[in-house]
């Protein structure tokens, strides 16, 4: 089988594949802190609110696989190019919105435009990066812009929402997609699966209403878990998926193919993809909590106060990039949790009267370090042998690994904070006392995942360097047209 040459312009689509994943991850983050500011403008109540969140991670999450095949057939620069300017156009419209109900509609067209573009923006990524160091290079930048587009987010947030208005939080994104559109247009070269590409009408349906009903179902859990609605749409959730996998497992072209998830190191990365994405999104948002509410940070310093994380990641990526091709990926999937365990850790100390400086810095270099050892190979491992007919599906898993695991955890540590908060509380705490109490409650929970997550990376990232990899001439042969 011959093996397709190198993109020439290989770098440049790196970069335009690298803002794309800045656009969708950071997304999830900078609307949050112009919540407050839309809530009071537009007059939202509560469930709206809720909902702004909620619709985009729904979209998202449940159309993820679709999106995937979807890119694989119809093809992926095309996807990516429908997807981008559908984001845009989204954005711009939840930007000009005059009321709640169209910032929600927004919001779930976002999650819907996102769908399709994330998966054939990492299947892109794949196939024009096949094998070899530039493979790892390509992976560990990417990895980089996954995990520090929340803070970037933040960031970006608090200086929109401070000193222009909550509404650039998402007019902004055009400005993004315009980059993103032209330079798709003049550096991606299209690619699509070859042979028979039907699509999995079942599969499709049964996958989107069941993690549709999943991540409902958490964000009902916010609430309560012990409500009928809650347990209903977790208990149709469970159900649906379990539908979907008998269905896969018959069908001749499944949406989402079983061999890619069954395999031992495929589905221990996505394993701790999801763990990654619980952690990423339940403990950045409770230690921004923490920075606004109890420290009484403005916006903009609480997202300076993130950047602390961002700058270690930064720095130990490229040395670490370097470093794996030496030792393998096992060791920074083994180590690297470990150390973002001992942050949260650090973290869970935190008091109301504590500094900065001596409370959360060192926690979040220890936390930027192991984040960083994980992010170097693990969506590099999450794809290595797939097949590229594949590409699209194996890539819309890793991007649905990360949503259901923010939505999983970001309901399970509510649910702990509130519990605790209240607990803390009726024991006679002071307000910020019991926030505090809460929050550290939510670190060491996060922290006991991260551990978890080192566990599952010493049982199932097993196999030589070379065979976890993908070394020059290794790589299967890909259709670019």
């Amino acid at each position: 089988m011959s093996i397709s040459p190198p993109n020439p312009r290989r770098w440049w689509t790196l970069a335009v594949l690298a803002l794309t994943q800045l656009v969708v991850v950071l997304d999830a983050t900078i609307v949050t802190i112009a919540l407050p500011e839309a809530q009071q403008e537009l007059g939202l109540n509560d469930v709206e609110r809720q909902w702004v969140v909620t619709a985009y991670v729904l979209a998202f999450g449940a159309l993820l696989l679709l999106g995937g095949r979807i890119a694989d057939y119809w093809g992926r620069k095309r996807a990516f190019m429908v997807g981008m300017i559908g984001f845009g156009a989204a954005s711009a419209f939840g930007g000009l919105a005059q009321s709640g109900t169209e910032l929600i509609i927004a919001r779930g067209l976002q999650g819907l435009f996102a769908a399709l573009l994330a998966p054939a923006a990492l299947a892109l990524l794949t196939v024009t990066f096949a094998s070899g160091r530039d493979r790892n290079t390509a992976f560990a930048v990417f990895g980089i812009i996954g995990g520090s587009g929340a803070a970037v987010g933040l960031l970006l947030g608090g200086v929109l929402t401070e000193f222009t208005s909550w509404r650039w939080c998402l007019l902004v994104n055009v400005i993004f997609v315009i980059i993103g559109v032209i330079g798709g247009a003049i550096f991606l070269k299209e690619s699509r699966a070859e042979g028979d590409n039907k699509y999995d009408v079942w599969g499709t349906v049964t996958v989107a209403l069941g993690l549709g009903s999943l991540v409902y179902g958490f964000s009902l859990a916010e609430q309560g878990w012990g409500s009928a609605e809650t347990i209903g749409f977790l208990a149709l959730g469970v159900g649906l998926l379990a539908l979907f996998v008998f269905i896969e497992s018959r069908v001749a072209q499944p949406l989402l193919p079983l061999r890619v998830i069954l395999h031992r190191v495929r589905g221990g990365a996505f394993l701790i993809q999801a763990i990654v994405g619980s952690v990423l999104i339940g403990a950045t948002l409770y230690l921004t909590f923490h920075f606004q509410i109890v420290l009484g940070m403005q916006p903009l310093v609480a997202g300076l106060a993130n950047v602390a994380m961002t700058v270690v990641i930064l720095i130990a990526v490229p040395v670490l990039t370097n470093l794996l091709p030496k030792i393998g990926p096992r060791p920074l999937m083994v180590v690297g949790p470990l150390f973002a365990a001992a942050g949260l850790f650090y973290l869970s100390f935190i008091t109301p009267d504590g500094s900065y400086f001596t409370q959360v810095l060192p926690a979040l270099v220890l936390l930027g370090l192991g984040l960083a050892a994980l992010f170097v190979p693990l969506q590099n491992l999450a794809l290595t042998g797939v097949a590229p007919h594949d590409a699209g599906a194996a890539s819309a898993t890793v991007n649905a690994a990360t949503q259901i695991g923010g939505s999983i955890g970001l309901s399970v540590f509510t649910a702990i904070y509130a519990r605790t908060a209240e607990d803390s509380a009726a024991s006679g705490s002071g307000q910020f006392t019991a926030f505090t109490d809460g929050y550290s409650s939510v670190f060491i929970a996060s922290a006991i995942t991260m551990v978890a997550a080192s566990i599952i990376a010493a049982v199932f990232i097993r196999g030589s360097k070379s065979e976890l990899l993908p070394q020059n001439g290794q790589a299967a042969a890909v259709h670019m047209g």
